[in-house]
């Protein structure tokens, strides 16, 4: 049966078809994070080792980092500053250092940049996952001596040097191309999970029935576990969350092992509530003195003041459950089981007290 390692100093995080989904969390990553960006310019951490804590208690097993920033003061001072060639690999060994301050949760090293890559393989603990190689021919001169020199498992994505195909058929010939290649630098499938790439269901109908189609041949005749971007297949429609929750599982079924997902439903801010409650009061209904806003998003079904783990890890434990990777369901009882009962030991706990 394929296994895949990923470990950190004191942990493990085991990727096969028959363990329970591997959720890897993608939150430290400044693509698209203004904020982020201008913290970790100013050489401020404080956001990632949040960002690093609520996805490891919002359930991930292993933690994305991504070092791709953009230094937009500096750069305006400093012209080696606009390459990323300059900026990453330092970034990436302090985000790494950083976030293993507060964790032990095992890594993913998220890089185009070769020498962030190395940088993060040098300063990670463990058995790192590295993120990525792909099939365009300089990548895989590239990465491959670099999964071989430090005995890491790799993320290989199903392009090459004629791009990202619509045919299913031609990303899995990628994906088997990049399998044999490895096996050239002594690199075993076991150590190989590919990315067949999802495509958004908005654009091509048959993107999830590609996947799935996918899913099974990788499996079954490539033998390699396979992770992909989970919110890619919901990109540009309302109601993201319920596609992804369908999505979720039935890709577990078809045989993919792990996604690089935000597993942290995030909190319900100030701005938010204050326009629901002035929306309340408008309908006429009077709110009871002293109601605190962790109450009041819950009673109009908002969610939460705090962040939690979101509504894909429910499927994602769901699925784990259904498919016998959770042992008797126990994670399952766990993950739904409210604070109320825990501190007080449940009501079953209570019953036998009584007696």
């Amino acid at each position: 049966m394929t296994r895949t390692i990923i470990e950190s100093a004191t942990q493990t995080a085991i990727m096969g078809f028959d363990q329970p989904f591997t959720v890897i969390g993608e939150r430290i990553n400044p693509t698209g994070r203004k904020i982020l960006n201008e913290e970790l310019e100013r050489g401020d951490f404080s956001r990632v080792q949040a960002d690093a804590l609520a996805q490891v208690a919002a359930g991930a097993t292993v933690l994305d980092i991504n070092s791709g920033a953009v230094f937009s003061n500096k750069m305006a001072e400093d012209p080696r500053y606009a390459d990323n060639n300059f900026v990453e690999p330092e970034l990436m060994r302090q985000l790494v250092e950083k976030v293993q301050e507060v964790t032990d949760c095992p890594l993913c090293i998220d890089s185009s940049v070769p020498g962030a890559l190395e940088a993060g393989l040098a300063a990670a603990k463990g058995r790192p996952l590295l993120n990525s190689v792909t099939g365009e021919e300089e990548r895989l001169e590239v990465v491959l001596p670099l999964v071989a020199k430090y005995n890491v498992p790799v993320v290989a994505i199903s392009n090459d040097d004629t791009g990202i195909s619509e045919d299913p058929e031609v990303r899995f010939a990628v994906a088997k191309k990049i399998v044999e290649r490895a096996a050239d630098f002594g690199i075993p499938a076991h150590d190989i999970v590919v990315d067949p790439l999802v495509m958004p269901i908005g654009a091509m109908g048959t993107a999830g029935l590609q996947v799935f189609e996918l899913n099974n041949r990788l499996r079954n005749e490539l033998g390699v576990n396979t992770t992909c971007g989970a919110s890619n297949i919901s990109f540009g429609l309302p109601n993201r969350h319920g596609i992804n929750n369908a999505f979720l599982p039935m890709a577990m079924a078809t045989g993919m092992t792990s996604a690089i997902m935000n597993p942290v439903a995030l909190p319900i801010g100030p701005k938010k509530i204050a326009e629901k409650k002035a929306e309340v009061e408008a309908a006429g209904v009077v709110l009871p003195e002293g109601m605190d806003d962790e109450t009041f998003v819950k009673l109009f079904g908002m969610g939460s003041t705090k962040a939690r783990a979101g509504k894909e890890m429910e499927a994602i434990r769901a699925a784990n459950f259904l498919t016998n990777n959770d042992d008797g369901g126990a994670e399952w009882i766990k993950f739904n089981k409210s604070p109320d009962d825990a501190a007080s030991g449940g009501r079953g706990g209570r019953r036998r007290r009584r007696g």
